[in-house]
């Protein structure tokens, strides 16, 4: 007698606990079935692709988008390097940035690879590229309430521009490997990375930039191993995961070597004078700076801008370089998920 309150008692505990395993099982699966719901979604038999169709000074043309997952407060549209990349390099995002929850655009800018590809040059810049991504904001229905903008390279660029000009649509804004001067930028290139090749070999890629002759098989012969490896990607070019490879194949290199110029050692091009250091500060949204420690970009320099900004946060990929997403992948993603859950939720961005 005394025996059967105990069994009873062992049997509801079974009991609870199985109920609670059960709701365990299931919440992964409700949170799921959100994040995949696509009711009243305009993009669902194109599996989340939109193409948007843009004014510019020369006429309409299309640019290419595609939404993956849902979240009402929490929507990341991403801007590629370049100019003339394609989004093709974020794919990594795939294995992160569900998990956490957060919707996200990719997005071929104009003159790349999957958008139109115009051949008139006066189209390409920055301001022109400014008025195009706030017009595909308005096309995916992006607001201040959830609305994340995050550039890498030449997109961090871009970010900035549209945040100068645009705040007032941003949520959030993310900085990937990006300074806020060109001239900056060249300074650092030609004083500390320079130096730290081998003479001989970077006085022959200089002699072919003089000669424009950049297109030489043996340019990137001598870039690749002592520059591309050691300040671009981290890891052998014949090992650069599929995604990276496919973004540099599909480069627009008029695009490219308008705005940016001829040589991987530095910036010239349209883009040589680009300079918003002194105007950072005016960015009030909340911003995460990321640089890291191997970059083509001064991470010191990143450090320092993002405490300009009023609620800027850095986060340094200690074994990353300008692709610190493949490099450095857990850093840089676990840096990047947490600041936008923090933004998600109101938290403070510092």
């Amino acid at each position: 007698m005394k025996g059967l309150p105990i069994k009873r008692m062992l049997a509801t505990l079974v009991a609870l606990l199985g109920l609670c395993a059960a709701h365990a099982a299931e919440a992964p699966a409700k949170s799921n079935a959100a994040y995949f719901d696509n009711t009243g979604r305009d993009d669902v038999l194109s599996g989340g692709v939109k193409t948007i169709v843009i004014d510019t000074p020369k006429g309409k043309f299309r640019v290419w988008t595609k939404r993956v997952g849902n979240n009402p407060k929490l929507k990341l549209l991403l801007l590629h390097g370049g100019p003339g990349a394609t989004h093709e390099y974020f794919e990594a995002f795939d294995s992160f940035l569900p998990a956490a929850g957060v919707e996200y655009y990719y997005y071929d800018q104009l003159g790349s690879a999957y958008s139109d590809q115009p051949k008139d040059d006066s189209l390409w810049t920055t301001a022109r590229f400014v008025e195009e991504v706030e017009q595909v904001r308005q096309a995916l229905h992006l607001d201040k309430d959830n609305f994340c903008l995050l550039g890498h390279s030449w997109g961090g660029i871009l970010a900035m521009e549209y945040a100068l000009k645009y705040q007032q649509h941003l949520k959030c804004l993310v900085i990937s490997n990006m300074m806020d001067s060109i001239p900056a930028y060249n300074v650092y290139a030609s004083k500390v990375l320079e130096p730290a090749m081998d003479p001989k070999l970077l006085a022959e890629a200089k002699q072919l930039e003089a000669s424009g002759r950049t297109a030489d098989p043996r340019y990137m012969q001598i870039l690749t191993p002592m520059h591309y490896e050691q300040h671009v990607l981290r890891m052998p070019q014949e090992q650069w995961p599929d995604p990276v490879q496919r973004a540099f194949a599909h480069l627009n290199e008029r695009v490219y070597t308008l705005m940016q110029g001829p040589s991987e050692l530095g910036a010239s091009g349209r883009l040589e004078h680009w300079d918003r250091s002194k105007d950072l500060r005016q960015i009030r949204v909340p911003t995460l700076v990321i640089g890291a420690q191997y970059d083509t970009m001064d991470p010191a320099y990143m450090a320092a801008m993002a405490k300009k900004l009023p609620q800027g946060r850095f986060l340094l990929c200690p074994k990353g370089s300008h692709m610190a997403m493949y490099d450095d992948q857990r850093t840089y993603f676990d840096g990047l998920t947490r600041f936008l859950q923090d933004v998600e939720a109101g938290r403070a961005a510092h």
